[in-house]
């Protein structure tokens, strides 16, 4: 039969849910579309049900299998029926109820408009569903995005989806395809390895209080664990594909992007990903998680032009510059290093990150430098300024936590994340010693805020190597005498008088420091120290070292002071950087402050001739 550009019709895998059918298609008459209903080898009960049904309602048709044979085996009878009867599309809905029918109009609409791809929904939850089904869908979000290199499968599980029946028609000639509850999942990823483009809608998907599931937690789990396991191995001959085809969908990077503040950088995080994360770290370990960097960085690395790139320059700069200083300061300059190996140390970091939050990093695993000083703090009881930076990984200072039970260290982030952060940390360790404090700027009441938690003994972390989040315009007397001097006095003279930044010398070119947390330690009036955690050789060091007691800014020489102070935060940011140049993990260019700022960077940045 001859099929039209644009034919749908439902498709419904059914196996003893008798008790269900006639309420869904009682939903489903409204929207005037053909059925397909596919029994699945039901018991006598439901069969008769669905008998009924179809004599019921003319646009409902019946295909019968003698025995069960999977849910997989069920749709794919639906779909080679349908598309004999001459329909071009099949939307798959679930025979439990679990599935908001009133998303069906948009499912088609989006169908219609983009016939080449799969619409799938992507499920909103609530709390009906079971915890261990919940949980145990990211693992296989996981092994799914492993096994396409690539984010765009947002949920493989949902059965609520519009297929093109010509591709699936296809793909089921060619390859045997899992017959029950693995099949949803397989058809996915082998659709996007033919590649057929899909799509997602959230919709709302319930678990009914007396719903039947089919769902052996024995036998499917091993059916889908045997189903990643082929399939990882059959993406390993696609690799190249893939990544030829991930790094041109993701890399249409204007210009203008890879110029953007780090701030306008956004972070593809979630919730559901952190407790994931640290979910499957507690129950596989941290070998799992080694395992699977390798391909999650090959992607990263190959998909991200911007990182790669910054990765690069940071590097190269580095080395042009440690070649002729690093004798001086008695270090060695490691040797093979390269923007690969620094994305997967940033990899190892974020698995440091979930070890450091679940208490697994002691501090017999650590050396500290300069560890009376850092005893004689803590037993001081009094309140503590730390000032990092993205030098390694500041949060392992929770293991700092543990020299007193009495320490409370108070970290400032300048993200979106840090309550939802906050929240599943609590839930995996009620215990944790660090609160992550959500700030957009450093104003008069984060300083309040932060004065108080002084005065209560309590210990403040902050980094000093992000810039402001609001832009604006360098001020002219904030550009060091020495590099001003450099330039006519008509140029400096066109700088604005609104800055919240210095500029230092770092690594041979004038960079931007902000001067936020250097004022915020002079506000606070209390001891500051420099802390850096670093991995240089596989194991961790922390580098503690007082920097002022109290930092003191003089209103007569303010600015002065304020250079001279980033200045030596600077200087040893650069020398830890140099002692562990992998460790670095600013992935924008450092030497720009933004897109409107291009003039200073000239002016600043301008060949010595």
């Amino acid at each position: 039969m001859t099929k039209s550009k644009f034919s749908p019709c439902i498709l419904i895998p059914c196996y003893n849910h008798g008790s269900t059918m006639a309420h869904i298609l009682l939903q489903l008459e409204a929207y005037d579309l053909p059925c397909v209903i596919v029994d699945d080898g039901s018991n006598l009960t439901t069969s008769k049900i669905l008998l009924d049904l179809t004599e019921h309602y003319e646009w409902v048709n019946l295909v019968v299998h003698s025995d069960n044979q999977g849910k997989g085996a069920a749709v794919l009878s639906g779909i080679k029926y349908a598309y004999e009867q001459g329909y071009s599309h099949g939307l798959q809905l679930d025979a439990d109820g679990q599935h908001q029918l009133s998303d069906i109009p948009l499912l088609l609409e989006k169908s219609e408009n983009s016939p080449e791809k799969v619409i799938s929904g992507q499920p909103i939850y609530d709390d009906s569903i079971p915890k261990a089904r919940y949980y145990g869908r990211y693992f296989t979000h996981v092994w799914v995005w492993i096994e396409t290199l690539s984010f765009s499968i947002k949920d493989s599980m949902c059965g609520f989806r519009v297929y093109p029946l010509e591709a699936v028609t296809a793909l089921a000639a060619k390859k045997n395809l899992g017959l029950r509850m693995d099949f949803d999942i397989e058809i996915m990823v082998r659709l996007y390895w033919q590649g057929v483009q899909i799509e997602f809608i959230q919709t709302k998907v319930i678990y009914p209080k007396d719903g039947i599931s089919h769902f052996d937690a024995v036998l499917d789990n091993m059916r889908i664990t045997w189903m990643h396991t082929r399939l990882f191995f059959l993406m390993l001959p696609q690799i190249p594909k893939l990544l030829l085809r991930n790094l041109g969908k993701n890399t249409k990077l204007s210009e203008d992007n890879l110029e953007l503040h780090w701030s306008k950088t956004q972070e593809k995080k979630g919730l559901w990903g952190i407790r994931f994360m640290l979910k499957s770290y507690q129950i596989l370990g941290r070998g799992f998680f080694n395992i699977l960097l390798y391909p999650v960085i090959a992607y990263f690395w190959l998909s991200s032009k911007q990182a790669r790139k910054s990765s690069h320059d940071y590097l190269l700069q580095l080395q042009v510059y440690g070649n002729e200083y690093s004798p001086k300061m008695m270090l060695d300059m490691p040797k093979n290093i390269n923007s690969f190996k620094h994305l997967m140390r940033f990899g190892e970091a974020m698995l440091d990150k979930l070890a450091s939050w679940r208490g697994d990093i002691r501090l017999n695993n650590i050396y500290i430098s300069n560890q009376e000083d850092l005893h004689a703090q803590v037993n001081s009881g009094k309140g503590t300024l730390l000032i990092g930076s993205h030098l390694g990984d500041f949060e392992v200072c929770r293991a700092l936590g543990q020299l007193s039970y009495d320490i409370k260290i108070n970290a400032l982030v300048f993200t979106k994340h840090a309550q939802r952060f906050n929240q599943v940390m609590a839930e995996i360790n009620p215990k944790s010693s660090i609160n992550l404090i959500q700030v957009d700027n450093l104003g008069a009441d984060t300083a309040i805020l932060l004065k108080q938690k002084i005065d209560a003994g309590e210990w403040v972390a902050i980094v000093g190597d992000r810039t402001p989040l609001r832009e604006e315009a360098p001020l002219r007397e904030e550009i060091p005498l020495h590099i001003e001097s450099q330039f006519p006095t008509n140029q400096v003279n066109t700088l604005s008088k609104k800055e919240s930044v210095i500029w230092s010398d770092f690594f041979g070119k004038a960079a931007p420091f902000p001067k936020g947390p250097f004022i915020l330690a002079s506000i606070l009036k209390c001891p500051v120290f420099l802390m850096f955690c670093l991995k240089p050789k596989g194991s961790f060091e922390i580098y503690f070292e007082k920097f002022a007691d109290p930092l003191i800014l003089t209103r007569a020489q303010r600015q002065h002071d304020l250079q001279k102070i980033v200045d030596n935060y600077a200087k040893r940011l650069q020398y830890y950087c140099l002692k562990s140049p992998l460790d670095w993990f600013n992935f924008y260019d450092f030497w720009q402050l933004s897109k409107h700022n291009q003039a200073v960077k000239q002016i600043l940045n301008k060949d010595k001739k």
